[in-house]
């Protein structure tokens, strides 16, 4: 059996063992859409992150018998193409869920407590040569009774509102499938959310109900002490309309790991705000935490074992 993974970079150095055991691995760091074609002629199993399997790529593999997703979103597979051509695809649920929400508290937390500021004043010198002990320049925002709205109340939004609430906040969600599937905590319409939270954090899927879900007229709606993460998937939010709420400093700050196109364009207006300060940007890393990468290829792994080819 060959096993072909087209982008294995995206998992950097995972230790690929698993799958390795299992047959002939040939691994590419990445892979164009004319490389990817010369590259699946032979494969019976194909991995894949970001690179998109449309019909062409599939003719292309006369032998595939599986088509594995190296993550959640499976946006970038014609999946109708697959059951077409009778291959099945797997996608892996729910490995990066503590990764996500622990790096969407590193954002809010950052952002909460100035983190940034008072790394650097310490670094620079400037505290050693301070006359007192302490410097409260920049401010210090408790968690403790505020309010949380999440946008996507699934696996990972309820991890999320686990969490905060072990920070003494108070939860509340929008559903963006209508259903209110969550009986935990009070489910809110988006205006009342975006009103009246005091973080806004973003833990839903791309899709027709989401794309431009939060733009303009949803952020001014917040208030101006609130911040807004997106975990979720960056096209969620118009970019522009964010940039311009932290230019104009109608919002507090926000968390974004997740941009509408990856790598972030140099000229994204989200890279030229005039308060560059209130913003905290990761490239698209919340789900991979060293842990949650080993969940993931185990469990790749496992697809192709129980796929019996």
């Amino acid at each position: 059996m060959k096993i072909v993974f087209l982008d294995s970079s995206t998992l950097a150095d995972t230790d690929l063992s698993p799958i390795a055991a299992l047959g002939e691995l040939v691994t590419y760091d990445t892979s164009t859409a004319e490389e990817a074609r010369a590259r699946v002629g032979d494969c019976d199993v194909l991995i894949i992150n970001k690179v998109i399997v449309d019909r062409e790529l599939l003719q292309a593999a006369p032998r595939l018998k599986l088509v594995c997703e190296a993550g959640t979103g499976i946006n970038n597979i014609d999946t109708d193409a697959c059951e077409a051509f009778g291959i099945p695809v797997k996608n892996v649920a729910g490995y990066s869920t503590s990764s996500v929400v622990q790096h969407a508290f590193m954002h809010l937390l950052s952002l909460c407590g100035s983190a940034p500021w008072y790394d650097n004043f310490v670094k620079s010198g400037e505290y050693s040569r301070s006359p007192i002990f302490t410097r409260l320049s920049q401010p210090i925002v408790e968690l403790d009774g505020k309010t949380i709205g999440i946008i996507g109340m699934g696996t990972i939004g309820r991890k999320m509102a686990q969490v905060a609430e072990a920070f003494g906040m108070k939860v509340q969600y929008y559903s963006t499938s209508g259903t209110k599937h969550c009986t935990d905590y009070p489910a809110v319409e988006l205006e009342e959310l975006m009103k009246t939270s005091d973080v806004v954090s973003i833990h839903a899927p791309l899709n027709a109900a989401t794309r431009g879900l939060i733009g303009a007229p949803q952020l001014a709606l917040m208030k101006p002490s609130a911040y807004i993460l997106n975990l979720g998937r960056g096209p969620i939010i118009d970019e522009q309309a964010l940039a311009d709420a932290i230019s104009e400093e109608r919002i507090a700050g926000a968390g974004i790991d997740v941009f509408s196109a990856e790598p972030l364009p140099a000229d994204n207006p989200l890279l030229h705000t005039k308060h560059p300060e209130r913003l905290r940007f990761t490239p698209h890393t919340a789900w991979g935490s060293a842990d949650a990468r080993d969940r993931l290829v185990k469990c790749i792994a496992e697809h192709i074992r129980n796929a019996g080819i």
